[in-house]
């Protein structure tokens, strides 16, 4: 007989990029027990390709419902993904990269928010990482802290006592162990895709930030990463 307190989790909502942490992250959403309600934005990012990366995830995960939504920052500019600026492929620096795009998170964890409220879930699951990233602002714990007050004090279910919880499992991983977490959740690597620069055969660049920690991070783990690279990526070391 189940005991009173053996409820199951509602459903939830991810922020489903296409990228690895994202992938990985809905993973572990639905290991957990929730229904996946997925979000996607296509924000006119030149690597186009994650959206399909997205789709196929999306698929493979059996997400309940999968909205691709439109929102084009390329009249904001003011970003190497969104603007016409070269990506950089020096390797991480400590500087916030210009890869960076504005307020990125801040908005799309809004419109997830939106999402969740449409979708009757309290669960708002998001792939941000803060140990082997770019230095991005909106990547955080204190920003996801921050937002999830916000989210409290914005919307009605917030104001009628049923605030949204804001899961970021993913937040204190190295890429190692997000690599191996993948491995553990029996996910194909090629499913996702990380590549700020893809060339115009479709492979990975192998150089830019998002492609040197996500090889480095298969490396460090001993897990094969099935994405396609492009012959003449630098190697780990540079």
């Amino acid at each position: 007989m189940p005991k009173e307190n053996d409820t199951k989790p509602g459903p939830a909502v991810i922020l489903l990029s296409g990228g690895l942490d994202s992938m990985v992250t809905a993973a572990i959403a639905r290991e957990r027990g929730h229904e996946i309600h997925a979000l996607t934005i296509d924000y006119g990012q030149r690597h186009v390709r994650e959206l399909e990366s997205a789709r196929a995830i999306a698929q493979k995960l059996g997400v309940v419902r999968h909205v691709l939504l439109p929102l084009d920052l390329r009249q904001f500019g003011g970003s190497a993904l969104t603007d016409d600026i070269d990506v950089p492929k020096g390797g991480v620096g400590e500087d916030i990269p210009v890869t960076y795009v504005p307020a990125r998170n801040l908005v799309f964890l809004a419109l997830t928010t939106a999402f969740a409220e449409t979708s009757g879930s309290r669960d708002i699951f998001i792939g941000v990482n803060a140990l082997d990233y770019s230095g991005y602002p909106d990547c955080r714990p204190e920003f996801i802290a921050s937002f999830a007050e916000t989210a409290r004090l914005g919307t009605k279910q917030g104001v009628e006592g049923m605030p949204f919880t804001i899961h970021a499992p993913l937040q204190h991983m190295s890429k190692a162990e997000i690599a191996r977490e993948c491995h553990r959740l029996d996910l194909n690597p090629s499913w996702s895709w990380s590549c700020y620069d893809p060339t115009p055969e479709g492979l990975a660049c192998g150089g830019c930030d998002s492609c040197r920690l996500r090889r480095k991070g298969f490396a460090e783990a001993g897990v094969v990463d099935s994405t396609p690279y492009a012959q003449d990526a630098p190697a780990l070391t540079e």
